[in-house]
């Protein structure tokens, strides 16, 4: 059987490519017993690479001319600084450092898009073929991009979703912030309707805020492997069309990578702010 016939169709390559190594295949919309390890441990990754730039800058930084390094993570710090003073009235000592770390973060997993969407089922073959690994590592599926993953940008919204709430009990007090839920904002005679406002406004916020992440690397990903597909085409429109569309993509997706986190991160500036006002 030749190569051609065993090579897999576009849409057979696609689906392999948004699979996830996770616990086990996923048959329900909703299944929280289902781990996608990839997208923890890149998660994670990121997570440690992202706090060891803050703690490399923090330790080699000095009082005199900074170098390029100290300068760059200083001008960053600078820039979330201004913006966590102009949307958050209050102790910022704690809200402008997460936000600096949200920004890394998400950056930082955002970048992971940057790799060849080949990359590691190439290794992973190559491993096989070598003898070093078993042959069912050469159909393993694996996903690099967490944000790109439902499950990661929804499970960050939710860490913003406590910050939400701890600080509206921390700043208003637990009773005023349960009188702002069944008050705000049409008096307690309406406190039923005013609750569910509340409620779905939490809820609205915390999945949108995951959504808006996933929808836009997600679609940076499958871009990506559409783009990759015209490189299988044995002609010369598919090679020219792989490398001119490939390299136009990824110089905008610089862009999205970028801007999407710092959007996250002004997104939850923006929340941890309105947990701060009075109704």
């Amino acid at each position: 059987m030749s190569a051609t016939e065993n090579a897999p169709t576009a849409s057979e390559y696609i689906v392999h490519h948004l699979g996830h190594l996770s616990t086990h295949h996923q048959d329900k919309i909703v299944d929280f017993s289902i781990l996608n390890y990839d997208t923890i441990i890149w998660s994670v990754l990121c997570g440690i690479v992202g706090s060891l730039v803050l703690w490399l800058a923090a330790r080699k930084a000095t009082s005199g001319v900074p170098g390029r390094f100290q300068a760059a993570v200083e001008i960053l710090v600078e820039m979330v600084e201004e913006q966590s003073k102009g949307i958050v009235h209050g102790d910022r000592s704690f809200i402008a450092p997460m936000a600096l770390t949200v920004f890394i973060w998400v950056a930082l997993m955002n970048s992971l898009d940057f790799l060849p969407v080949d990359m590691f089922s190439g290794l992973f073959r190559l491993l096989v073929s070598l003898g070093v690994a078993p042959e069912s590592l050469a159909d393993m599926h694996h996903r690099v991009v967490p944000t790109s993953d439902l499950n990661g940008t929804i499970g960050i919204s939710l860490g913003v979703l406590a910050l939400m709430l701890y600080y509206s009990v921390k700043i208003k007090g637990l009773g005023g912030f349960l009188h702002e839920l069944i008050s705000a904002p049409f008096g307690i005679k309406m406190a039923p309707f005013n609750l569910i406002l509340q409620l779905i406004e939490f809820a609205a916020k915390t999945v949108s805020l995951g959504m808006r992440l996933f929808g836009n690397m997600f679609a940076g990903e499958l871009l990506f492997l559409l783009i990759a597909l015209l490189g299988s085409m044995a002609t010369v429109f598919g090679v020219a069309g792989h490398l001119i569309a490939g390299s136009i993509w990824a110089i905008f997706h610089i862009l999205i990578v970028f801007l999407q986190a710092f959007i996250f991160m002004m997104l939850t500036l923006v929340y941890i702010g309105q947990a701060h006002e009075h109704h």
